[in-house]
């Protein structure tokens, strides 16, 4: 398998406390890879890092072979690079389907020309795909701040997929959805995978939602790698058990 993400001795230290510390893994083509771990394990810092939000203190990150590492959002967004945040990041006075129009456009210009360029930019026809493949259709028109929180989550979901990326990573997806829409999102992220051979990572605390969908699992603690494999070994893992699961 051809690795997609390649992150290397990753560090990244704030007055002298390290938040990420010599982390390596990669990801490969095709993978789903969940990172979990207590709050303060260094989670949400190791993605900043990888997605240019954050410069890490040492270390590489590469996709698809080239060096990346400080390089910023929006040019990791050119390289197929996308993201969703723990904060939702809806427009919600546009309607749900410009949200995904504007979500095509990310990697085409600036924010002023995608708000002030054309209605859709070409984009309308892959927006109804997205529509339909998330089950958002009759959604459509609507405000998206008139979703319920679930709506929304998925509709960012949608989003992060819009431009077709190379690569998404998803930063606790499952956060604040009641159980129905969870259910519901895991199924279609599952289903997106199946179709499009998706590479992703997804940063999570709801950990039923990581070990039904993630095809290998990764466990950060202060900051370091305690576990990585399967999602049935790590979840049998002592060590794993009283880092995290036993909290």
């Amino acid at each position: 398998m051809n690795p997609v993400l390649q992150v290397a001795d990753l560090r990244k230290s704030f007055g002298g406390i390290a938040a990420v510390d010599g982390v390596s893994f990669q990801v490969d083509e095709g993978e789903i890879l969940g990172i979990i771990g207590p709050n303060g394990s260094g989670k949400s810092t190791l993605f900043n890092c990888v997605l240019g939000q954050l410069t890490p203190s040492s270390g590489e990150v590469r996709v698809d072979g080239r060096r990346t590492t400080g390089m910023r959002p929006c040019d990791l967004n050119r390289l197929g690079v996308s993201r969703t945040f723990q904060l939702l990041q809806v427009f919600p006075q546009l309607s749900v389907r410009d949200n995904l129009i504007l979500a095509g456009q990310e990697h085409q210009g600036s924010m002023v020309s995608r708000l002030f360029g054309r209605a859709d930019a070409g984009l309308g026809e892959g927006a109804d795909r997205m529509l339909d493949f998330f089950r958002l259709s009759h959604f459509a028109a609507q405000p998206a701040g008139s979703l319920s929180y679930g709506q929304q989550k998925l509709l960012d979901a949608a989003m992060a997929f819009m431009a077709g990326p190379r690569l998404v990573l998803l930063d606790e997806p499952a956060g604040g959805v009641n159980l129905t829409m969870l259910s519901h999102l895991r199924e279609r992220l599952q289903a997106y995978h199946a179709e499009r051979k998706a590479t992703f990572v997804v940063i999570e605390h709801q950990m039923e939602f990581v070990m039904a969908l993630c095809t290998r699992v990764l466990v950060l603690a202060e900051g370091r790698i305690i576990a990585e494999g399967a999602p049935a070994a790590v979840r049998r893992n002592p060590v794993v058990i009283e880092a995290y699961l036993g909290h």
